[in-house]
């Protein structure tokens, strides 16, 4: 059984191509080198660049800025074939940040940066949180102050997926602190050689050990006036807000896929595992814990395929998004509690992928917004 084979109502032939390109990229370019990258706590921006030149990285952005001209579905199974082989987020991530130029940029903007984005020549980060402010995000206290004919930035970020190894940086900063949420701002900023700019330590995380998180300082960094997403100052929180639901989607999507791989790997194991005369899967327990454990991703999967299905035509509501976002990474996190149960002992170690997978999916309930905040969010709505 292979839940993630089923026919999908968005799939094209065009889409079922780029998915089996994915999985020949990573079975020969980034599956050997993982174990590497789990040891020394990042990928590196080579691997990335190798995708762009493919077409790989953002095959949705339209071809007059150096994209295929796809659409949200490509970058779908992008990410669901990324998540399924344990590939670090940084490709997620990079996808966000150029969607931020995509929807938001002034055409200056958009020329100057999305091809570089598209090759891999630059790899995006989303630059938001501080020590003393997450989720809460008109509380950020990095300023960027105008002087003259640029900006002057100060300010700490910190778990920054990507921050060691972006240099794109989708940075919100505050150019108005009287104005709440209205004083936030997003520059974009280009990293390599800037003065004052500086990466700090790579945080050590329970999960997610091969994509580097860090943390990030500006110290009387100095940037162009041209670097503001959009051209006009206090227009932050809402690029911030628009791109919300395109991200949650996006890790909705990893979440889904690694429910579906927990339960083949757990199948594997039970079938093959003997225990009391005869296999672990023979055990009522462990085909009732499956059975639950498939319906449930069966009818997840049905959802966010529907969620696909409405970004693609244009009518996803932000509190679908939202919904989207907890409910799948709810899911995985009790999928793969309940497969790491059946591998046993087996199943607390990190040589086996279950133990990585369910070490990984954590975070999915905090990432993003918290699921305590997505709650909040769809409250509103009601």
């Amino acid at each position: 059984m292979t839940i993630r084979l089923n026919p999908l109502p968005w799939m094209t032939e065009e889409v079922a191509m780029l998915r089996e390109a994915v999985r020949d990229f990573i079975a020969g370019e980034i599956s050997p080198h993982l174990e590497l990258w789990r040891k020394r706590g990042y990928a590196g921006r080579e691997i990335w660049r190798k995708m762009g030149e493919l077409g790989m990285l953002l095959p949705e952005v339209p071809e007059a800025y150096g994209g295929a001209g796809g659409t949200f579905a490509h970058q779908f199974v992008l990410q669901e074939e990324l998540a399924w082989a344990e590939s670090p987020p940084n490709v997620s991530v990079h996808a966000i940040a150029a969607h931020y130029i995509l929807d938001h940029g002034t055409e200056a903007q958009k020329r100057r940066w999305l091809p570089r984005l598209v090759s891999g020549e630059l790899l995006g980060a989303i630059v938001m949180t501080e020590p003393g402010g997450g989720s809460d995000l008109q509380a950020i206290r990095t300023r960027a102050v105008r002087e003259g004919d640029g900006y002057v930035v100060n300010g700490v970020k910190t778990f920054i997926t990507g921050g060691s190894t972006a240099n794109l940086l989708m940075l919100a900063v505050k150019t108005d602190p009287s104005a709440e949420a209205h004083g936030i701002s997003m520059l974009v900023v280009e990293t390599d050689g800037l003065a004052g700019y500086r990466v700090g330590r790579l945080l050590d995380k329970v999960g997610m050990k091969s994509s580097d998180t860090a943390e990030l300082y500006f110290d009387d960094v100095r940037v162009p006036a041209d670097a503001l997403l959009g051209g006009i100052e206090g227009r932050g929180f809402g690029q911030m807000m628009d791109q919300l639901p395109f991200e949650r989607l996006l890790i909705a999507a990893a979440a889904q896929v690694v429910a579906e791989r927990a339960i083949e790997l757990t199948l594997a194991h039970t079938k093959a595992r003997e225990a009391f005369g005869g296999t672990l899967y023979d055990l009522q327990n462990t085909r009732f814990t499956l059975a639950e454990c498939a319906t449930v991703a069966h009818v997840t999967r049905t959802f966010l395929n529907d969620c696909v299905q409405r970004l693609l035509d244009g009518r996803l509501d932000p509190e679908v998004a939202y919904m989207t976002k907890w409910w799948c990474t709810e899911q995985q996190s009790r999928v793969l509690d309940a497969c790491v149960q059946l591998f046993g002992g087996y199943g607390y170690m990190l040589e086996y992928p279950i133990a990585r997978l369910w070490a990984d999916a954590r975070v999915g309930k905090v990432y993003g917004g918290s699921n305590e905040i997505m709650k909040e969010l769809i409250a509103r709505a009601l």
